[in-house]
């Protein structure tokens, strides 16, 4: 066991864990936050996407000791359900989730992508998102809420 300060979302949390844990235990168990979900456990599916040091990061497959004092950012560190993050409006405003097990994912990876590249083609966003799987199939709605987001903040193709 070993103790680690996580800084997620901007508060730090001393949790005492085996190194070894993975990220998304610690941010669940640990830090109590519930937008990263355990999905496939392999690092496939993306349920369970927070964000470390501007890259979409699968939490199921990063173990607490690698994390240091960057920064992880989950969906709940984006906005609040009174002030949404933009690209959480966007969603809203597109009806763009259903059932929400792959929302951090599909939300956290298009932003971090869009941060890096804010002048991506819809073809380039979709091979961003390609890796985080939805269920629902509303990959349509979400592809407009991410356009819709891009568009608002100046990021255009």
């Amino acid at each position: 066991m070993a103790v680690f300060s996580l800084n997620v979302n901007g508060r730090v949390h001393k949790v005492d864990l085996d190194p070894a844990t993975p990220l998304l235990y610690a941010l669940g168990d640990e830090v109590g936050v519930n937008g990263p979900k355990f999905g496939c456990g392999l690092g496939q599916c993306g349920a369970c996407t927070v964000v470390i040091n501007g890259q979409a990061t699968r939490s199921c497959v990063t173990p607490v000791s690698a994390v240091g004092q960057s920064e992880v950012i989950t969906l709940e560190g984006l906005g609040t359900a009174n002030a949404p993050h933009p690209i959480q409006q966007a969603f809203i405003d597109e009806q763009a989730a259903q059932c929400g097990f792959c929302l951090s994912g599909v939300v956290l990876t298009a932003k971090a992508f869009l941060d890096r590249n804010p002048r991506a083609t819809d073809e380039q966003i979709q091979q961003a998102l390609s890796g985080v799987l939805c269920r629902c199939f509303a990959n349509v709605r979400m592809l407009k809420a991410i356009r819709r987001y891009a568009n608002a903040n100046g990021r255009t193709a």
